[in-house]
């Protein structure tokens, strides 16, 4: 008989993407006639802006659907160097963008030019579970660094210093974050870049909520010197979630890696979405855009004083993205139970602190704001009376 193996190892120790089962069960209860108020996903509930959808529809007409260079059209690179010079202000060559099937593979392609076996990766612990998963897939070693409120969830230079081993190879930080809405500032991100650099370790930077920052000036990583790798999504401000298309900014001696590995890992980017993306840097979908963003700042300003009413801990503010990450009030010790009693009894679909990492995941909750404000209103009473249950 043959030795019929279970799945790899490392496909074992890859861990559950929690609030994709919760979104598999408030599907359920709403296709049994529940109502239920979505605030455990991270995908906006705006449709993608019209003039995206109808390049989309004029490419698909004219047959644009064979298969583009692994690193993607280079008008559209084009484009994005563009959007870097106006945005940022930053000279980006189009040669050193590598169009991806979503920020998810750019990630993974930044881990698979840069990690080999046993090599470890630092990252937030909170900070967004994919990211992990990604190290591990490349046979890695994820690095958990606990941040906190002091240093807004995000991590410093110190703390780089604090973790860094021989063994590490990158650190990976997002800024805007997922869960927690901070930003990394220009100079820290520049300081972060100079420590890895001379350890001969590389920064990866997650910019996928770029465009959703609501106060501040959001740098980019993308100008820094050194082996500095810029991710980002045309998923969040674009709102073109299902579109499946991202990009890497790559440094340029790793650009060969990179193309070879994108050549094997998905031959190309899904041409007619990048067709379609060309349409969003034109400046009346970028006023769209701007305006859907004006949105769900509104949103988070309701958002956060109603929770806080309510006795989540809040001490620090989301700055950018659509998400509040809370400690939960008191009385509540575990907050995947108190996720899965919430949308069972009251109808609201939350996500537990399991999903971000070990760092007191039982006491926090990610609320995502990718509601109308009415939706977040009727939810915030919800849970209103589900603590005044005294269930909790």
């Amino acid at each position: 008989m043959p030795d019929l193996r279970g799945p790899s190892r490392r496909a074992r120790e890859i861990g559950q993407f929690h609030v994709m089962a919760l979104l598999a069960r408030a599907k359920e209860l709403e296709a049994q006639g529940r109502s239920i108020v979505h605030m455990e996903i991270g995908e906006p509930d705006f449709p993608t802006a019209r003039p995206i959808v109808e390049a989309g529809i004029r490419a698909l007409e004219a047959g644009r659907t064979s298969y583009t260079a692994a690193t993607g059209l280079p008008e559209l690179r084009r484009a994005i160097a563009g959007f870097y010079r106006a945005r940022y202000g930053l000279a980006v060559p189009a040669e050193r963008i590598v169009i991806t099937t979503g920020g998810s593979a750019a990630l993974l392609l930044a881990c698979a030019a840069l990690v080999d076996p046993g090599d470890e990766v630092l990252l937030a612990d909170p900070g967004y579970p994919c990211n992990r998963q990604f190290v591990r897939v490349m046979e890695g070693v994820p690095r958990a660094v606990p941040v906190d409120a002091a240093v807004e969830y995000q991590v410093t230079p110190g703390l780089l210093e604090r973790h860094w081993t021989p063994r590490t190879r990158a650190v990976l930080i997002a800024t805007p974050s997922n869960p927690t809405g901070t930003l990394v500032a220009a100079e820290r991100l520049a300081a972060m870049a100079a420590i890895a650099g001379t350890r001969g370790g590389a920064l990866i930077v997650d910019e996928t909520y770029h465009g959703l920052v609501y106060e501040d000036a959001c740098a980019s990583a993308a100008g820094l010197p050194g082996d500095v790798f810029a991710v980002n999504s045309f998923s969040k401000y674009f709102g073109m979630t299902g579109w499946r298309l991202g990009w890497l900014v790559v440094p340029e001696r790793h650009l060969a890696a990179v193309e070879r590995l994108a050549q094997n890992v998905y031959l190309a980017p899904p041409t007619p979405a990048q067709y379609a993306a060309l349409a969003a840097f034109e400046p009346g979908t970028v006023a769209l855009l701007d305006k859907r963003r004006d949105a769900f700042r509104a949103r988070r300003d309701y958002l956060v004083p109603a929770l806080r009413a309510l006795g989540f801990e809040i001490p620090v503010a989301p700055r950018g993205a659509f998400y509040v990450y809370a400690g939960c009030p008191d009385g509540v010790a575990d907050s995947f139970a108190f996720s899965r009693e919430l949308l069972e009894e009251a109808g609201v679909a939350v996500t537990p602190g399991a999903d971000f990492g070990a760092n007191a995941p039982q006491r926090h909750v990610r609320f995502a704001y990718t509601n109308c404000l009415e939706k977040l209103a009727e939810g915030v009473a919800r849970i209103a009376a589900f603590l005044d249950t005294g269930r909790v």
